[in-house]
C-alpha cells in the first residue's frame, strides 16, 4: 500500500472526497514512517494529510504525471525514495514540473563533512527553497546558497490533532516542577551532557523541587540518578506524557529547526533552551528562558515567570506554534510555483 494512502486512512480522510478534480499531483522524495522518528518525518505526515484535504494527491514516487516534486532531504541515509539523478531525468522529460526543496539539516549538527555539499547539489534542481529557520538559511548562505534566489523560511509546527494543551497540567506552587525532554536520536549533540548534569543537581538536592523526565533514547554511558525514563514513543502516547509535565527542556545544539521542543510547546509547556540551539531560539525565546552555563538558574527563572497574565504558561497557551500555519505556508508555495509556470 502506498504510505500516503496509509496516512489518509489513519486520519480517516479516505472518506473525504474533494468536490473538484485533483488540483495537482505532488511527489515527495521520502517515504512516511509510522512511529517514533525524526522531525522531517513528522512534517511529512502532516503535509500529506493536509494537502489531501486541500485536493492534492501526494505520493512518494515519480511514476505517472507529477506536477510538483518536493525534495524532503533525509540526510546521508538511504531513506530517500528517489534521488537527484531521478529528479533531473524527470525534469528533462517533463519540463513543466516544478521543484521545491525543503532544507532541514546541516553538517555542524551531525558532525559530518558531506551534508552541506549534498544540499547544494540537490538545490541546483530547485525552483523554490524552504529553510526551516532563518539560522539554517544563514548557515547555508555563508557556504553556498544565493539568497537572491526564491526562498522562504517556515518554522516547524506539530500536528494540532495530537499535540495540544487540552488536559495539560498547570503547575501549582508547592508541588515539584516537572521538566521533560524527548529525543529519537541518542546523538550527544542533543544535549545529554546538560540533562545528565541536571539529573545530578536534582539527585544531590541542589534542585529539590524539580523532577526530570527523559523520553526516547540516550547515550549508553549515561546512568540516570533520579530522572524518570520512558521508551521512545510517538503520537498520542507521546503527547499524553508531555501534558503530564509543567515545562520543556532542550539543550540540543545547532538544530536546524527542531520538532521535539515544538511538540512540547504545543502541549502547553514553557521552555528552558540552550542559547546555542541553532534555529531553536528563534521560536523558543518567546516562551521561556535560555541558558549556556547555568541550567539551574534558567530553571529557577522559568519557574518564577511561569504563572500570571504575562507568564510563560499564558504566552504558550495564547500564541503557540502552529502545524496549521506551517501546512498553509507550504500549500501557498506549491500553489505559487505551479501558477507561475504558465
Amino acid at each position: 500500500m502506498n504510505p500516503f494512502t496509509q496516512i489518509l486512512g489513519t486520519h480517516r480522510l479516505r472518506k473525504v472526497r474533494p468536490p473538484v478534480p485533483v488540483v495537482a499531483r505532488i511527489a515527495v522524495s521520502t517515504r512516511a514512517i509510522f512511529g517514533p522518528w525524526g522531525g522531517g518525518n513528522q512534517w511529512l505526515l502532516q503535509f500529506a494529510r493536509y494537502m489531501g484535504f486541500c485536493g492534492y494527491e501526494v505520493t512518494s514516487d515519480l511514476r505517472g504525471e507529477v506536477d510538483c516534486i518536493i525534495i524532503q532531504h533525509n540526510g546521508l541515509t538511504g531513506a530517500m525514495s528517489f534521488r537527484d539523478s531521478d529528479i533531473a531525468a524527470y525534469k528533462k522529460a517533463h519540463p513543466s514540473v516544478r521543484v521545491v526543496h525543503r532544507i532541514n539539516d546541516n553538517d555542524v549538527r551531525k558532525g559530518t563533512g558531506e551534508m552541506d555539499a549534498l544540499m547544494a547539489r540537490y538545490n541546483a534542481l530547485a525552483d523554490h527553497t524552504v529553510f526551516i529557520s532563518e539560522w539554517l538559511r544563514d548557515h547555508h548562505a555563508a557556504k553556498w546558497f544565493d539568497v537572491t534566489r526564491p526562498h522562504s523560511c517556515i518554522l516547524n509546527g506539530a500536528d494540532p490533532a495530537v499535540f495540544h494543551p487540552v488536559g495539560s497540567r498547570t503547575w501549582k506552587s508547592g508541588e515539584p516542577f516537572r521538566l521533560v525532554t524527548h529525543h529519537w536520536a541518542d546523538n550527544p549533540m542533543k544535549g545529554f551532557a546538560e540533562y545528565a548534569a541536571l539529573d545530578g543537581l536534582i539527585a544531590d538536592g541542589t534542585l529539590p523541587n524539580v523532577e526530570l523526565w527523559i523520553i526516547g533514547r540516550w547515550p549508553a554511558d549515561i546512568v540516570w540518578k533520579k530522572a524518570r525514563t520512558f521508551a521512545p514513543c510517538a503520537g498520542p502516547a507521546l503527547a499524553g506524557l508531555l501534558r503530564e509535565c509543567h515545562g520543556y527542556l532542550t539543550a540540543s545544539r545547532w538544530e536546524p529547526g527542531g520538532m521535539h521542543f515544538i511538540e512540547g510547546l504545543q502541549c502547553g509547556l514553557p521552555i528552558a533552551f540552550h542559547e546555542d540551539g541553532g534555529g531553536i531560539p528563534e521560536l523558543a525565546r518567546k516562551y521561556g528562558v535560555g541558558f549556556r552555563d547555568n541550567i539551574a538558574s534558567a530553571i529557577h527563572s522559568l519557574m518564577a515567570a511561569y504563572a500570571g497574565k504575562d507568564g510563560f504558561r499564558e504566552k504558550v497557551l495564547a500564541h503557540p506554534p502552529s502545524g496549521d500555519a506551517m501546512c498553509i505556508a507550504y500549500r501557498e508555495i506549491v500553489q505559487r510555483v505551479l501558477a507561475e509556470r504558465n
